[in-house]
């Protein structure tokens, strides 16, 4: 039910955001505290369920800027103190712990994204729920400057609103990426599909410490990996593998099949735990939940097939989420990126309405960010598929040069020099440029997953007589490290997980840092009231 007097929606808006998911929600949210007109159109009725339940700490951060922090801690969902990870080729697993005070949540979707709506409404944006946006208008002339959309309401009615400003949250659908702007490109090596279900009754990873109930990811012997994620009162576990490894593996269940048994996708999921055995282990005398009502799978599926676009900005619109770009969910990034995608959206929708800069520089500022941050955990994310894979296939082909340049800038001097490498990397190339004139081990940002733990990490800091985490601790060489740890295997992984933290503290961090990076002369400002962007003078930006 909405919270504003008028149920229809309005003939015109400043701001438009289609899609009401984690993104949309974010950027209606903090544009509409800033007292600017918001109308938020969502073609489905929450609740409504969606997979990605494991949130990552920097999530505190971004809900705690916009005022809804409490309200996700007060629901009661399942903490995450930090997740578990099992390579094939480690006997012991990683873990990455996210320290006291800052744990995130393993969430119910349908629940949080709903918190998350409502909270815009409370914010002041106009919720419009089961009205699909089907088609977009432009300024004649224009490259693609959004100024009108056609949707259906709830009761089927054809309508139609302008707008100055677009946020195209649609998810995966991606009506400006995949309809009109046609700039979507898929990630060829990362074409995995996803088969999952709810299991009552289970084991749960280390209680009693504090990894208590953490979540569990395993790499499968064959090929894939498996996460195991607690939620209240039940499990989320779910199979990712290639899409063509997964095809040939339910052909070979069919040909095996009795005559006239049909080999089911519940059949195929629960074959495939026996190549996880750690985690088949935390299923002993669990159960499958199954729907009562018969209206819901007993196991889901879906591809996950890994997307970006060639931009995520232009004239008077910005992409936000699964609208602009998708990275496998190894790393739980999906809602990380969808609030911060809907943060710069907000910033920088702000700054051009408040005259803070040009549309131009406005839209350069978000596309920068969502661009940078995506390739950062695209890099993570290629690291631990070089590990599932056993380092046999070129992963990392993928990957932009600009956009790893300007990913990498908070340690630059570690990396640079990769400007004369090709527009696209190959792995070798991209190998070669992250060690060039820094002797730094080209798989460094892995190592956040080697096999460490609280105690070992204080006691390597305390031999050591320093912090590793600290800020002001630098980046250290495979030199440097093998100095240090002098043979120590407890401080050689100690060091390299320091390393990989301070490169992917995105996992960690919220608005402050996000916005606080110059991009041509603009940082954010967030302050409540003058949302936007500030220009620094030069001779700041060159000491930046």
């Amino acid at each position: 039910m909405n919270l504003f007097t008028n149920p229809q929606v309005p003939s015109h808006a400043q701001i438009l955001v289609i899609g009401g998911g984690p993104g949309g929600s974010y950027a209606a949210s903090a544009l509409a505290r800033e007292g600017l007109d918001v109308v938020l159109l969502e073609a489905s009725k929450f609740p409504r369920y969606h997979i990605g339940e494991s949130m990552l700490p920097s999530l505190r951060h971004f809900l705690r800027f916009i005022g809804a922090e409490d309200k996700v801690e007060m629901h009661g969902f399942q903490r995450k103190p930090g997740a578990a990870i099992l390579f094939n080729q480690w006997k012991q697993e990683g873990y990455t712990n996210f320290g006291k005070g800052n744990h995130s949540w393993n969430v119910d979707r349908a629940t949080f994204d709903e918190i998350l709506l409502r909270h815009a409404e409370e914010c002041g944006a106009k919720v419009y729920e089961e009205h699909p946006v089907n088609a977009i208008t432009f300024a004649e002339g224009s490259d693609h400057r959004p100024i009108g959309a056609a949707f259906t309401t709830s009761t089927g009615e054809a309508c139609s609103i302008t707008f100055d400003y677009l946020v195209d949250a649609s998810g995966r659908a991606g009506i400006m990426s995949t309809k009109y702007l046609k700039n979507r490109h898929m990630n060829e090596t990362l074409k995995n599909i996803a088969c999952w279900g709810y299991w009552s009754g289970a084991g749960m990873y280390a209680p009693g410490t504090d990894r208590h109930n953490a979540p569990w990811f395993e790499a499968l012997t064959g090929n894939g990996w498996a996460w195991f994620i607690p939620l209240a009162g039940k499990v989320s576990v779910g199979i990712v593998m290639d899409s063509k490894i997964s095809a040939a593996k339910k052909a070979a269940g069919s040909s095996a099949a009795e005559d006239g048994k049909r080999h089911t996708l519940q059949d195929h999921y629960l074959a495939q735990l026996a190549f996880v055995p750690r985690l088949r282990q935390l299923l002993q005398g669990a159960e499958l939940v199954v729907d009562p009502s018969g209206q819901t799978p007993v196991v889901r599926s879906a591809s996950d097939f890994s997307y970006t676009a060639t931009r995520y900005s232009g004239d008077h619109f910005r992409l936000v989420g699964d609208a602009s770009a998708f990275i496998d969910p190894f790393f739980s990034s999906g809602v990380h990126l969808a609030v911060s995608g809907g943060l710069t959206a907000a910033v920088t929708i702000a700054a051009s309405i408040r005259q803070h800069c040009n549309e131009q520089e406005a839209g350069m500022f978000h596309d920068h960010k969502v661009a940078v941050s995506y390739t950062r955990f695209l890099l993570t994310v290629m690291g631990a598929y070089k590990q599932i894979r056993n380092q046999q296939v070129a992963v990392l082909s993928d990957i932009d040069e600009t956009n790893f340049d300007r990913a990498f800038d908070l340690i630059r001097p570690v990396i640079q020099g990769t400007a004369d490498a090709g527009q696209v990397l190959t792995e070798d190339e991209l190998q070669k440029a992250m060690a060039r004139r820094s002797n730094i081990d080209p798989d460094f940002v892995t190592h956040i997953f080697v096999p460490t733990d609280p105690e070992m990490q204080q006691a390597v800091n305390t031999r050591l007589g320093i912090d590793l985490l600290a800020p002001s601790t630098p980046i250290f060489s495979k030199d440097q490290i093998a100095r240090l740890s002098a043979g120590d295997q407890e401080a050689e992984y100690v060091l390299n997980q320091a390393n990989a933290t301070k490169a992917i503290s995105d996992f960690y961090s919220g608005p402050d840092r996000l916005l606080g990076e110059v991009v041509h002369g603009l940082v954010g400002s967030t302050k409540v009231g003058s949302l936007g962007l500030v220009r620094i003078p030069q001779q700041e930006v060159r000491r930046k």
